[in-house]
């Protein structure tokens, strides 16, 4: 089987579990239970046919160092799971932009190094598949790596909030050159979005009707910092209509991030509230509070994503794939239940929906 080739824009938390998880996969077996993964196999591909071939950051504490390196690098706080070798891939200087405003730079030490050429770069590591996870509210930086990975013929993933898997002219430019295009805004594993839709779709499915809802989430680490100063109403917008899809019709619900905690590091709190009503008129609420570590969380959806991506490129599909963008993220092309997204994606690994 190949190999895939994969570079990472933004070398943070969450690109840190992610190298970290296929180091602490790698020799799973396809068969049985594996804690913490539910897909070994995945698309036709093991977690180990990941490489990582080429990084960007623009954080002096990243630049030049291997990626086994600067993925423990401040200001990231991730939990270290898995002992990750020396990987020869060196952490290449991208273009500022609207990478890093103002708030993170109280976090992140910028680099004065020259900018690298990103496109070549991209295209002297072989890479296939290029995961953009910049700051939730960097879209000038984000559609920069989007052209890059046009330029240099790789498919993209994108799992920021910002419109490019859901809009028209960006899918069209990649339909146009034979690459997929995946996203947008990475849903976890078991964050508070899917959890909360998950709810919802029980709830609806046992003939409750939910009249009300909100979900706030608290947290620290710099991707916290950013959707809350910078980003936060853009990630409640996401937020808000990702839940909405499980219930099939109108009712007020409220979905965002509500404050940065600097001293909870890459944990994340969340608080749910649902009022509804049930048989004969009853009256229920439901209030929940959970406690996850951030970076981890969107470890598998990104394993899952990448290998769903590869199988495109082995099909010859460009342009949005509705089926792995429903499945994994909270903005994707055509939104969907959770349900019908999981039986878009088993539709798409078997060849029977193109898309």
């Amino acid at each position: 089987m190949d190999g895939i080739k994969v570079a990472i824009v933004g070398v943070g938390n969450v690109a840190s579990a992610l190298v970290q998880g296929v180091e602490y996969y790698k020799n799973v077996k396809t068969e049985g239970d594996v804690p913490g993964l539910a897909h070994p196999d995945f698309a036709g591909f093991h977690v180990s046919d990941i490489e990582f071939v080429a990084a960007f950051d623009v954080a002096d504490t990243k630049i030049g160092f291997d990626l086994s390196e600067a993925i423990f690098a401040k200001p990231n706080n991730v939990m270290r799971f898995s002992k990750v070798p020396k990987t020869g891939v060196i952490v290449a200087k991208g273009p500022l932009l609207d990478g890093v405003d103002e708030m993170l730079q109280t976090l992140v030490s910028l680099s004065n190094a020259p900018d690298a050429n990103v496109v070549k770069v991209l295209k002297d590591a072989g890479a296939e598949i290029l995961v953009n996870l910049l700051p939730g509210s960097a879209e000038d930086a984000t559609k920069y790596y989007a052209k890059a990975a046009l330029d240099a013929g790789c498919a993209f993933i994108n799992a920021t909030p910002i419109s490019i898997a859901s809009d028209l002219e960006w899918n069209k430019k990649f339909e146009k050159k034979g690459l997929p295009l995946i996203g947008d805004d990475i849903q976890d594993q078991l964050g508070s979005t899917v959890l909360h839709r998950s709810i919802l779709q029980l709830l609806v499915a046992r003939g409750v009707k939910v009249d009300k809802s909100y979900q706030l989430d608290v947290g620290g680490g710099a991707e916290s910092l950013d959707s809350h100063y910078r980003g936060r109403m853009r990630k409640r917008g996401v937020k808000s209509a990702a839940i909405s899809q499980d219930l099939p019709y109108d009712a007020p619900l409220v979905a965002g991030s509500s404050d940065y905690v600097d001293f909870m590091d890459n944990s994340r709190d969340s608080f749910f509230y649902i009022n509804g009503r049930q048989f004969g008129g009853a009256p229920i609420k439901i209030d929940i509070r959970m406690e996850v570590t951030d970076g981890p969380n969107a470890g598998p959806i990104l394993l899952d994503a990448i290998r769903g991506t590869k199988l495109a490129l082995k099909r010859g599909i460009g342009g949005s794939l509705e089926s792995i963008s429903a499945y994994g993220f909270k903005m994707p092309p055509t939104p969907t239940t959770m349900y019908r997204a999981e039986r878009w994606v088993e539709e798409f690994l078997l060849g029977k929906k193109r898309l």
